[in-house]
């Protein structure tokens, strides 16, 4: 059987509470789920495991884990049932090889990884292994991974990576309509500007985003930032890459999402 390639996916997530809300972020995610092929597995990326060094979920039922605080009660109550894939893992592994890969027993699917999730496939159907991100490393680094990973989606596999183009909290501003200021508006312009950008992962503009003035007040930590570059690596040369949905709230965050293929 001839299987077609999955789509990869870069998924603002914003504020946990998308989990219990229902907004054009988290329609638009529904959307996804519903009108994309049906993966025979998942490989998420979320910002919110940040690691030394690489892991790979490799258990058979991972956990929900619920890596926040301050929300209501019936977000912590929510669960995210998908099973696990140890055989999924061990792929993984292989295609990133030599990189030393740890298939992790611990951990399970952090609130980056489910609470999009919980939207595309809200039955929990399709196992779902969760990959780490190793901040020691370069921007490049991330995106040469996700080349390797690109294979993946030859198989069945859909990559779905979540984490927010810009992530400012100390700047936000908690009333969700506040305006944008203006260095969060002109850096997710940069990231939409480039994102059709082809050629060697270090002279990439969205692999050297610290380029733009406004980078640092966007992303004063990377972590949010990376995952989209794990979906950038793994677009092949004949395939378009789009945004489903874009936007920013609180003023210092980023709801752009970016599909390839």
């Amino acid at each position: 059987m001839t299987l077609l390639r999955m789509p990869a996916l870069f998924l603002g997530h914003g504020s946990p509470m998308n989990v219990l809300e229902e907004n054009n972020y988290t329609r638009t995610w529904r959307e996804l789920g519903a009108t994309l092929p049906k993966p025979q597995a998942i490989v998420a990326i979320s910002a919110h495991w940040y690691t030394r060094g690489t892991a790979v979920t490799a258990m058979n039922n991972p956990r929900t884990i619920h890596d926040f605080g301050g929300f209501p009660q019936a977000l912590f109550d929510t669960r995210y049932d998908a099973p696990g894939s140890p055989a999924l893992a061990q792929k993984v592994a292989e295609a990133l090889a030599p990189l030393a890969v740890h298939l992790d027993q611990s951990w399970g699917l952090d609130h980056g990884a489910w609470g999009v999730l919980i939207k595309m496939y809200p039955h929990a159907d399709i196992p779902v292994v969760q990959l780490s991100i190793d901040g020691t490393q370069p921007t490049a680094w991330h995106f040469q991974l996700g080349q390797k990973l690109a294979a993946l989606r030859e198989q069945g596999v859909m990559l779905v990576a979540s984490g927010n183009v810009v992530h400012n909290l100390r700047m936000a501003r908690w009333q969700d309509d506040s305006e944008a200021y203006p260095w969060a508006s002109a850096f997710n312009q940069y990231v939409r500007d480039n994102l059709n950008w082809q050629g060697p992962a270090t002279e990439h503009p969205l692999v050297n985003f610290m380029q733009h003035p406004g980078a640092a007040l966007a992303n004063p930590t990377p972590e949010h930032y990376l995952p989209l570059l794990y979906i950038l690596g793994a677009r092949q040369p004949d395939e378009a890459v789009t945004v489903p949905v874009d936007g920013v709230v609180m003023s210092a965050l980023s709801m752009l999402s970016v599909r390839v293929g």
